[in-house]
């Protein structure tokens, strides 16, 4: 028996000590509830009515000889696209900001806050690529806003609030957690960048609304969803608040495009073999492939071959990492940055620049007396490049525009041209000279899509 009363204090000691258990002692901590942080947040969510004209398609049968001998088909009919959506509004002076696909190209944008107030709104600064667009609303002054967290800080597993206006029911909350970060990729939504990822409920309409964090602060917009249904499967995605506080700025700059720092760099993300290779610590950070000669980067110390790991203080892990990174920096920032070169870690800085040279190059027309008549090719530098999406190691010239005998040859603007009947082309005027020598034919080398060709062409 004593053994047996040994055995159970011996047990009873080794077990370990319970928190001590806590009654709820306030209302607060009763109900848990939310909604005092959804008073304070879903004013500055407001539901947008967007509408544009669009050309009505023709009957394909009312230029027809015989049908148009039966039927009055009649001139094709414009109509009206209406679409919903969300917004939110950050300054009392009424700027909101939405998704690019809402509003981009709407003719019309009425937008209704929460009070049922209702404002006419124009779009000061959209941009495609990142689905994303700055309104102002017409007389509005003293209105509810929502302040920018900082996206950086957010961690997996925070909570946060979508609010928007799904399926046009009315505003609704849903709640969640921040199931993951950095995420990227064009099979993620309409824009091409780098989105936090949450388990709160999105659906049609939600778009353009706000993921709140727990201060009540704005964390991203809600822009897409990976559905099999078209309803919320709890993957959803919005763009980061660093961003969208980015192009506010540049809206209330007056800014009418949006103005992207050029890294003047390609990159690709490393690998384990290369990490070794590099005499770093794990695969980490991403590749420099090519570096243009007038890279900022290449300004900062860095040549082909280096590794970087840190832009600001925040690693980069991608190519569209790589652009967000540098996305929520304006022009002539100087940002730190950390890379591995000859297999060790450095330390330098880059002054954020735009793509030197202008994408509104005044081209070359090609005039009468070849095929080429009607051909518009102009010089490359890194602000063409950039806005026909070349490599950034291309030469040569760059088609712009096809019309009149040039539509025979097949070119299409984006092609680059590199030589001519075997002399090479470097800018536009050896393309011109080539051509006003006259020929039987021409053997024209170009690249289209990263591939090389040769297009062989009648003289006339």
């Amino acid at each position: 028996m004593r053994l047996l009363l040994s055995i159970g204090v011996l047990m009873a000691l080794s077990l370990p000590v319970l928190a001590e258990t806590k009654v709820p002692d306030s209302e607060a901590e009763i109900t848990l509830s939310f909604a005092p942080l959804v008073k304070s947040s879903a004013p500055a969510v407001v539901n947008i009515y967007a509408s544009k004209v669009v050309a009505a398609r023709r009957n394909p049968f009312a230029d027809d000889p015989f049908f148009s001998q039966f039927f009055n088909f009649g001139p094709a009919t414009p109509r009206v696209q209406n679409s919903l959506g969300s917004g939110v509004i950050l300054r009392e002076d009424g700027i909101v900001v939405s998704n690019y696909h809402v509003v981009g190209d709407a003719d019309e944008i009425r937008v209704a806050l929460a009070d049922r107030r209702e404002f006419d709104a124009r779009v000061i600064l959209a941009d495609p690529a990142a689905d994303l667009a700055v309104l102002q609303l017409d007389g509005a002054e003293g209105l509810p806003a929502l302040a920018l967290a900082d996206s950086d800080k957010a961690a997996v597993g925070d909570l946060v609030l979508a609010i928007g206006n799904p399926f046009g029911v009315g505003q609704t909350v849903t709640s969640g957690i921040v199931s993951g970060l950095a995420r990227a990729g064009a099979s993620l939504g309409r824009g091409t960048g780098y989105f936090i990822q949450t388990d709160a409920a999105i659906n049609p309409g939600n778009s353009g609304g706000a993921l709140v964090d727990m201060s009540g602060a704005l964390l991203g917009i809600n822009t897409s969803i990976l559905s099999r249904s078209g309803g919320s499967m709890g993957i959803g995605f919005a763009i980061p608040s660093n961003l969208v506080a980015q192009y506010v700025a540049q809206a209330e700059a007056g800014a009418t495009e949006i103005a992207r720092p050029w890294p003047g760099i390609e990159v690709q993300p490393v690998d384990a073999d290369m990490a070794e290779a590099m005499g770093m610590d794990g695969p980490h950070g991403v590749a420099v492939t090519y570096i243009h000669p007038e890279s900022p980067f290449a300004a900062a110390g860095m040549t082909a071959g280096d590794v970087l790991t840190e832009i600001g203080g925040q690693p980069v892990e991608g190519p569209q990492e790589l652009a967000y990174r540098l996305a929520v920096h304006a022009l002539g920032d100087e940002v730190p940055v950390v890379f591995w070169q000859g297999g060790e870690k450095r330390e330098g800085e880059v002054t954020l620049i735009a793509a030197p040279g202008s994408d509104a190059t005044k081209p070359v027309t090609m005039g009468p007396g070849s095929i080429f008549e009607g051909l518009a090719i102009a010089d490359l530098n890194p602000a063409l490049i950039e806005r026909l999406g070349l490599p950034l190691s291309a030469g040569g010239v760059a088609v712009t525009g096809v019309a009149g005998q040039a539509r025979r040859t097949g070119l299409q603007p984006g092609d680059i041209l590199t030589g001519l009947n075997g002399q090479p082309v470097r800018n536009a005027g050896d393309f011109a000279q080539v051509v006003g020598e006259g020929a039987g034919g021409w053997d024209l080398d170009l690249i289209r899509d990263g591939q090389r060709a040769t297009a062989r062409l009648p003289g006339g």
